[in-house]
């Protein structure tokens, strides 16, 4: 009983006498050994290098070459699908472009139909000619909405970027000579750009 009892104490004994620097010195051993475990030495690395030999200069032109190409192709075939989506709206553009003036005019023709059924049976000049007076109002103000004006030519300098001289007559008084003295046909601006040149005589 006495024998067990003590070899159980200096067995106890021991494990508290255990020099702490051998256990680190342990430990430093056993990381040494597992970064050796993963070190790769020289003659690894020449072999590496052996089964992946360096590119030549003229193998890597030929990988430059086959980048850039690939890129132009790239570049060439978004450039060709912008220009045909572009064609295609511009197309689309000039078939939709006077729809909106359209629209706006079709009130007008409404009241035309509407004019021509009230002329059938009308028997007063002065209410059909009220309507059309209307009428023509509506027209103008709705194309003046988009832009459209009329030129001012009576009485005003001959000016060859708004006006096509017909005739020439000659001028009543100094004044007059090189002015427009009677628009056979209006000539109108869209958006400050001629449109039409107005037809005039122009004194002389």
């Amino acid at each position: 009983m006495f024998s067990k009892k003590k070899k159980h104490d200096n067995k106890d004994t021991t494990m508290q006498n255990q020099d702490p620097a051998a256990e680190t010195h342990a430990e430093d051993q056993l990381i040494n050994d597992i970064k050796d475990a993963n070190t790769v030495t020289t003659e690894e690395q020449e072999v590496a290098e052996e089964i992946v030999p360096e590119l030549t200069a003229e193998e890597k032109l030929q990988q430059e070459n086959a980048a850039l190409n690939d890129k132009y192709l790239r570049l060439f075939a978004e450039f060709d699908n912008y220009k045909r989506r572009t064609q295609k709206e511009r197309v689309e553009l000039l078939q939709t472009a006077g729809k909106d003036v359209i629209i706006s005019l079709l009130p007008l023709l409404d009241d035309f139909d509407r004019a021509n059924k009230a002329m059938e049976n009308a028997t007063d000049i002065n209410a059909i000619r009220e309507g059309v007076d209307l009428v023509h109002t509506k027209l103008k103000n709705t194309l003046a909405q988009k832009g459209l004006k009329e030129m001012e030519s009576m009485n005003t300098p001959f000016n060859t970027d708004h006006h096509e001289a017909i005739t020439k007559i000659p001028a009543p008084n100094e004044e007059m000579k090189g002015k427009v003295m009677d628009e056979l046909e209006k000539g109108y601006t869209l958006n400050d750009k001629v449109i039409r040149f107005a037809k005039v005589v122009v004194g002389s």
